[in-house]
Formats: C-alpha cells, sequence, structure tokens
C-alpha cells in the first residue's frame, strides 16, 4: 500500500501524512507534529523489522529462545542508534477507523524529500536526516571505513534504509538533485552538504588540495577545512544548501560569539 503523503511550506516544510485503515508508518523521537484521534501512537526500542519492537507479534512462537533472539535483537538496534547519536526510539502511528492524518517535521529550517524505495537499492543519509517512514522500510545505521568516517564530519556514521515503501528525510536549506554519471563520474562536495544517496554511490573523503602553498591556502581560508567529499558512480545524490556548521556559526556571530575567526576554513574552531 503507497503512503500517500505531502510536503508543505517553504523555509521548513512538513510531510502531511494520509493513513489508510490498519496503514503503519513510524518516525524518530522528537519529529512528530499532531495527529487525528484515530491514529494510535505507541513508542517502541525495537525498529519495524525487529518482531521484539512488537511490529510483528510472533505470538509466542520460538519459546525461550525465540524471546531471547528477539531482546538481543533489540539490544544490538539500541546499541548501534546510541553509537551513532540517533534517538534511541521510534514513534508508530496506525490509524484505526478509518483514514487519519499524521504530520512530521525535520528539526532544521530547510527541505524535506520523500524517497521511494522499491526493494533493488538501499538508500543512505547524513545522521539526523530521518524524519518518518512506511513500516515496510527498515531503519538501519551504516560504519564507513576509518579513515573515511574520521576525515569526513557525518560520513563516519550513515543512516540506512532498505526494503520497499517511503522514507521521508529532511535537511537544512534547499536541495539539488545530482547524478555523478553526468558529471564525469564523480563530484566533490562539502562534507555538510551530503544529504543523501542511492546504493551504489561511492562516498569518500579526500584532502583539499596537495601540501603545497595553494594547497595550504584552500585549507586555511577557503571555508572548508582539510577536507571534501568525494561521491563516484551512477545514480541519484541529493545535497543541502545549508550545513549545520555554517548555521551554527552564523548564530554565534549574531550572538557576540563567532568562534570561526576572520578566515575560516582550519582556523575555525566551533567550540560552544
Amino acid at each position: 500500500m503507497t503512503l500517500q503523503q505531502d510536503i508543505v511550506g517553504n523555509a521548513m516544510q512538513m510531510a502531511v501524512v494520509s493513513l489508510q485503515p490498519g496503514q503503519t508508518v513510524y518516525c524518530e523521537a522528537g519529529k512528530f507534529l499532531f495527529k487525528t484521534t484515530n491514529v494510535t501512537m505507541e513508542t517502541r526500542l525495537g525498529g519495524p523489522s525487529d518482531s521484539g519492537g512488537g511490529q510483528h507479534p510472533q505470538g509466542g512462537a520460538g519459546g525461550m529462545g525465540g524471546m531471547l533472539r528477539q531482546a538481543m535483537g533489540t539490544a544490538m538496534q539500541v546499541g548501534q542508534r546510541a553509537l551513532a547519536g540517533e534517538s534511541l526510539a521510534f514513534q508508530y502511528f496506525t490509524s484505526t477507523g478509518g483514514e487519519g492524518t499524521v504530520g512530521f517535521a525535520g528539526v532544521l529550517p530547510g527541505e524535506m524529500r520523500a524517497l521511494e524505495l522499491d526493494g533493488t537499492r538501499a538508500w543512505f543519509a547524513e545522521k539526523d536526516a530521518f524524519v518518518a517512514a512506511e513500516s515496510t522500510v527498515d531503519f538501519g545505521i551504516a560504519f564507513q571505513g576509518g579513515k573515511t568516517g574520521m576525515k569526513g564530519g557525518e560520513g563516519f556514521i550513515l543512516e540506512k534504509f532498505t526494503g520497499r515503501g517511503t522514507v521521508i528525510i529532511a535537511g537544512a536549506g534547499n536541495f539539488i538533485d545530482l547524478n555523478p554519471a553526468d558529471f564525469g563520474g564523480r563530484i566533490e562536495v562539502d562534507t555538510g552538504c551530503v544529504v543523501a544517496f542511492e546504493e551504489g554511490i561511492q562516498y569518500g573523503v579526500q584532502r583539499v588540495g596537495g601540501l603545497n602553498r595553494q594547497g595550504l591556502m584552500n585549507a586555511v581560508f577557503g571555508g572548508e577545512g582539510l577536507s571534501l567529499a568525494t561521491l563516484e558512480g551512477n545514480g541519484r545524490v541529493i545535497l543541502q544548501s545549508l550545513t549545520i556548521e555554517s548555521l551554527a556559526n552564523a548564530l554565534k556571530k549574531a550572538q557576540g560569539g563567532d568562534k570561526q575567526g576572520p578566515t575560516g576554513g582550519l582556523f575555525s574552531t566551533n567550540v560552544g
């Protein structure tokens, strides 16, 4: 059953979801806005694929061993989300007694996007991009390789969506859709501008310039620090025009506490 949703608003968008009787959608805790009275709300630790979370009751099948596996699966999911700095719980919304409506939003001023998964390709997104999804979509955590993660800001830990159905993500500023294949197979991006990309896109991080005069000028005065994200392959990539770092620095500057310094780049301390 296709999830009926409408993304509304401009500077800070909202997703208004229409649920058919018995249809379930879940969101990260803290991103729920409103619901009609015929929509039930339940908070669970388990993800939609985890029967221990209550999404697919097993009626006690498997006995004590099955219950133990369910509990371990739930604990592993919660542990991964805690390590990633994500919400520990999900909120599930199910329509009863007719069509229901639920509203969701992100946490930053910016756009939202509904992605349709057909079961053949996963999607990866930056941390905190997830807003809501059908119960047929599985939410997971993907850990990038050590070098990529340590250099790439939010690149070390990514959200991963698999299965079939609709998942709604949010970012900061405006979105632009690109395919690296249209630009010679590779694009280089500020590490904070990557919102999401399809499975098959290779994500990496590279140093800005060489260890020469121009490379040092880029790193020190260019505002990008020492690294850029690289995206290679043939697939859909979503970028955002506003980074969390730039928004934080703008707010600090407005409050008289600019920590970026006169040059930005390598001299940006980002200390609260």
